[in-house]
């Protein structure tokens, strides 16, 4: 598999994230870890589905701790930071120090061996942030009560947790990406094990809730980490990173699509640094003889 062909199919990562929040939104008002629960078990299913026909595709389990430990910690830990993020601080704050990660990620690539930092990566980065804080900026109130501080503390360590998850892929590139099926069961028992400690069950009420639960642990929740497994460890991991600020865009397009949020300056403006920002980052890879 060559570099592009990885980094192609690590930015349909990118593209699945974008439905996170509609997809959420349809599931009603099932409890975030009782619904991370869920959607990480069928992520975990749609893994070992891939297995069928390579019955010695499951000896991929068989890793040393410190593999479990990123991928079950950079899995889990994320989540658990980021729900708790929006519990405790503003949707649209958190939001916005949670997506340092693709930034993080552009600039810890620099600590990898073999990887040298362009200017415009870091440049189209830069720009993909700007773009990002104009796409919040919209929906936030300004100030914060001293009670949203540590969602926005776990907001903040949350953008540290992925990215370092993502690069420390790209360090543990040997781990083959059917561990991610292990990492995403792993990751289901604890967040069922948080919901029954903090949350009260709530199932979908109709069959399009139900259709919503099976759709986020097929794409978001499922086949997305296997495809940025697979981009992190063999694709242009700084190009990846400054395109991922496309995520929060398409998010609130699909959002505007599914009727949940409107049209505004400041979205289009957000497009044009964002793709902007994206395009002069993956220049080596676009304008590549």
């Amino acid at each position: 598999m060559t570099s592009r062909t990885a980094t192609l199919i690590g930015l349909t990562a990118i593209l699945m994230w974008s439905l996170l929040a509609a997809l959420t939104v349809a599931t009603g008002t099932i409890p975030a870890f009782q619904l991370a629960a869920m959607t990480f078990a069928i992520g975990a299913l749609v893994g070992s589905l891939t297995w069928i026909g390579r019955p010695e595709a499951i000896a991929a389990l068989w890793q040393p701790p410190l593999a479990w430990a990123v991928g079950v910690g950079g899995l889990f830990g994320y989540h658990a930071l980021y729900f708790l993020a929006l519990r405790f601080a503003p949707p649209a704050e958190a939001g916005l120090l949670n997506y340092l990660w693709p930034l993080l990620i552009v600039l810890f690539s620099s600590l990898l061996p073999g990887e040298r930092l362009a200017p415009h990566h870091v440049i189209g980065a830069l720009l993909g942030l700007a773009g990002t804080v104009l796409l919040f900026a919209a929906s936030s109130g300004g100030g914060f009560a001293p009670g949203q501080v540590p969602g926005l503390i776990a907001a903040f360590v949350a953008a540290f947790v992925w990215a370092a998850y993502s690069v420390m892929s790209r360090r543990l590139k040997s781990v083959p990406t059917d561990a991610v099926a292990g990492f995403c069961l792993v990751t289901a028992l604890l967040a069922a094990a948080v919901h029954g400690l903090v949350e009260v069950t709530v199932w979908p009420d109709t069959a399009g809730q139900w259709l919503a639960v099976i759709a986020l642990g097929i794409g978001p929740v499922g086949a997305a980490f296997y495809a940025w497994d697979i981009g992190m460890k063999r694709g242009d991991i700084r190009v990846l990173g400054a395109a991922s600020y496309a995520t929060p865009l398409l998010s609130t397009l699909f959002l505007i699509l599914a009727g949940f949020a409107k049209p505004s300056a400041n979205i289009a403006i957000a497009a044009v640094l964002i793709a902007g920002g994206g395009l002069i980052a993956a220049r080596d890879m676009v304008w590549k003889r």
